[in-house]
């Protein structure tokens, strides 16, 4: 995992570099501080995913985080669901108005 983000960081740094903006201009464009955009490019696990994000949308890299997780490619989950699928659908027990 950490090797994953330490080369998630890395490239994060070159595509700010590739793109001639300094860390300030980065942080001031995803709305978030110099230093979490410095933690991010070092991979740091502690780093809010919504930096990591906030980063790949400037850079224009987003589309593969939007795919990251669509239902429709979990094979694992689209194969237990299939071995677990109930039959029938369960009666409804009606409304219980006890708060």
């Amino acid at each position: 995992m950490s090797r994953t983000l330490t080369q998630l960081g890395a490239d994060l740094r070159t595509a700010r570099i590739r793109r001639n903006m300094t860390m300030q201009d980065a942080a001031s464009r995803i709305g978030t501080g110099v230093r979490a955009v410095m933690d991010a490019e070092k991979g740091k696990a502690s780093t809010g995913i919504v930096v990591y994000a906030g980063l790949l949308w400037l850079y224009d890299m987003l589309q593969p985080l939007e795919e990251l997780a669509d239902p429709s490619k979990d094979r694992e989950g689209i194969a237990l669901q299939a071995t677990r699928e109930r039959k029938r659908a369960r009666k409804s027990g009606g409304l219980d108005n006890d708060f």
